[in-house]
């Protein structure tokens, strides 16, 4: 299994494989502090910007590659250096498409025929150059949408209580409400090692 993006959603997708049983989890991000949360889970980790996802993924499935993957990033994936990644901002600047699919499109890619794709990842609108052909012809499944919290809920609530999980770990900061704009801005722009902030009033 390959999570694309490891901030809250991330994290928390990393920790509920691994809880399910996954046999192996491989976690995609850039943030150093966020690969370093992901790792101490049990996930291997990934540096976008140092390797070649494509690649890693290759060597790490023995050349099949993950049979489930997540984006956990959707339309906030910020990727500079990938060709399409320059057509999407340009399109956006240009409100001709409103998303950032790299992620998408790479889980498309490296997703081994007859696999799932789950996207919990939100996306907002419109978005351009989507390899769907690639998807039909490997025969995957998609499941994406909010997540169906009812469903889970009395299972994690179980499992906390019987101390199974402890999401607080997740929590990196703790502020008052007037603190609040100025921690969105080291949260947007991941200062200070910030991962999930609780604002209390």
């Amino acid at each position: 299994m390959a999570i694309w993006g490891c901030g809250p959603v991330g994290q928390f997708t990393i920790r509920s494989a691994i809880l399910l049983g996954a046999k192996q989890v491989i976690a995609i991000d850039r943030v150093p502090e966020r690969l370093a949360m992901a790792q101490a889970a049990g996930a291997t980790t990934i540096n976008f910007e140092s390797e070649s996802v494509v690649e890693r993924l290759n060597d790490l499935t023995s050349g099949k590659g993950p049979e489930k993957c997540i984006d956990a990033v959707g339309m906030e994936a910020h990727v500079s250096s990938t060709l399409d990644s320059v057509v999407d901002r340009a399109k956006q600047a240009m409100m001709m498409e409103t998303d950032r699919p790299h992620v998408l499109r790479e889980m498309m890619y490296v997703c081994r025929p007859a696999g799932t794709l789950s996207i919990p990842g939100v996306y907002g609108g419109l978005m351009d150059k989507i390899p769907f052909g690639a998807a039909m012809n490997k025969g995957l499944t998609f499941r994406m949408g909010q997540t169906h919290v009812n469903r889970w809920t009395d299972d994690l609530l179980g499992r906390i209580e019987e101390g199974q999980i402890d999401p607080s770990f997740v929590i990196t900061h703790r502020v008052n409400l007037d603190q609040a704009p100025e921690m969105y801005e080291t949260f947007r722009d991941k200062k200070d090692g910030c991962i999930k902030v609780v604002v209390t009033p």
